[in-house]
């Protein structure tokens, strides 16, 4: 496909989103209605799109609009090609450029959410979070998120995954944020195939997140529960430094199911509990909170989501978080630990959650916590280890 033809299909793409389908899904549904596209259109048509996503307000203001025609005119001049070369050059490219397209989208863009591509109504919220530092935060999530990987420590060093790698066509290097931690540098879309990802060696997780599971206290021997666990990569992490007990729980099981396979080759075994299960195990050394929340500091891997993103749904959020921390103390042991953790942005669901708890659970003290940003080269993340005082 000429470049062209795939801004083209970008454009329908995204005017499919628009229509209320979620990228990812769309992008599926396009490959398997357009068998003549090959791997790398597929690659290229993705890129596209979700780069798009990232950059939506200031494309439009580029482009003279929101949908995906006016959004590609802005991804074309934002990256200083001539729009006559993509817009009316060919069979399968898009129509010819109206004279009200030429000349829509030549405004300077002011210094606010639009510049940096936030949602306008959460502005208010990253200023106050983030400070002075919203502007270069912002511009750090307009472009694509690195690809990390964890290696696996109980089966090998870092180094020793770097260089075989090497030799399965992934360059990696190691990344400052956690000691099993790489960024691929060359040869990511040829991980998942391998030996080294396939036989448990090393996975592909957020160096960030990483760091979150770095914070987890574990001791050999203990007992883990990471009660919202999704595919189970914290626990995973955690498993690779320390010989422990680990069980896992989700309030919706098919969110795990995957994680047998994954600790199978991972060579760790994690029992699933049910509610009821988790009483009856209960208490644990370390219970763990990878909560829902606003997704705000993994935006740049799920660029549709900050779009999605209502004022209501981030307080129903809130309130969900709050009852996922009340349900959880019980089956803490005295002594033990709570890990609260978020892939947010936002101190409304971080520390101010955590203050909150406090308020109302005095038997707990904070004793470490840890904010995270793209600015330390992963994804957005908080982390707050609360202790269980009584005996």
């Amino acid at each position: 496909m000429t470049p062209a033809a795939r801004i083209s299909a970008a454009i329908t793409l995204l005017d499919r989103v628009f229509a209320g389908e979620l990228a990812d899904r769309a992008l599926a549904n396009w490959g398997r209605q357009n068998r003549y596209a090959g791997s790398k259109d597929r690659a290229a048509i993705a890129d596209l799109v979700y780069e798009v996503l990232r950059q939506m307000r200031s494309l439009a203001a580029l482009g003279g609009g929101t949908q995906g025609r006016a959004l590609l005119l802005g991804y074309v001049r934002n990256n200083g090609l001539d729009p006559n070369t993509i817009f009316g050059a060919g069979t399968y490219a898009p129509s010819p450029l109206t004279e009200t397209e030429r000349s829509a989208g030549r405004q300077p863009l002011p210094a606010s959410a639009e510049c940096v591509d936030f949602p306008e109504w959460l502005w208010p919220d990253l200023c106050e979070t983030l400070g002075d530092r919203v502007q270069e935060i912002g511009k750090t999530m307009q472009g694509r998120a690195p690809v990390h990987l964890r290696v696996n420590l109980a089966k090998l060093t870092r180094a020793d995954a770097i260089a075989e790698l090497s030799g399965q066509g992934v360059s990696a290097q190691p990344h400052a944020l956690s000691p099993a931690a790489l960024e691929v540098v060359e040869g990511a879309r040829k991980v998942r195939s391998a030996p080294a990802y396939l036989d448990g060696k090393v996975e592909l997780q957020d160096a960030s997140s990483q760091a979150v599971a770095d914070m987890v206290p574990l001791s050999k021997g203990e007992t883990l529960l990471d009660f919202c666990a999704g595919g189970g990569g914290k626990t995973l992490a955690i498993a690779g430094r320390v010989n422990a007990a680990f069980f896992a729980h989700d309030i919706d099981r098919g969110r795990m199911k995957d994680l047998p396979a994954r600790a199978s080759r991972a060579g760790v075994n994690v029992g699933l509990l049910s509610a009821p299960e988790v009483v009856q195990s209960a208490p644990f050394d370390t219970v763990l909170i990878d909560a829902p929340c606003s997704g705000s500091g993994s935006w740049r891997r799920d660029p549709q989501g900050k779009w999605l993103l209502t004022r209501d749904m981030l307080n129903r959020t809130l309130d969900l978080q709050r009852d996922i921390l009340d349900q959880t103390v019980p089956v803490v042991k005295p002594q033990g630990h709570l890990v609260y953790a978020t892939c947010s942005l936002l101190a409304c669901e971080n520390r101010r959650q955590v203050d909150a708890f406090l308020s109302r659970q005095a038997g707990f003290t904070l004793s470490a916590e840890r904010s995270l940003t793209p600015l330390d080269g992963g994804d957005g993340f908080y982390c707050a280890v609360l202790q269980r005082n009584h005996t």
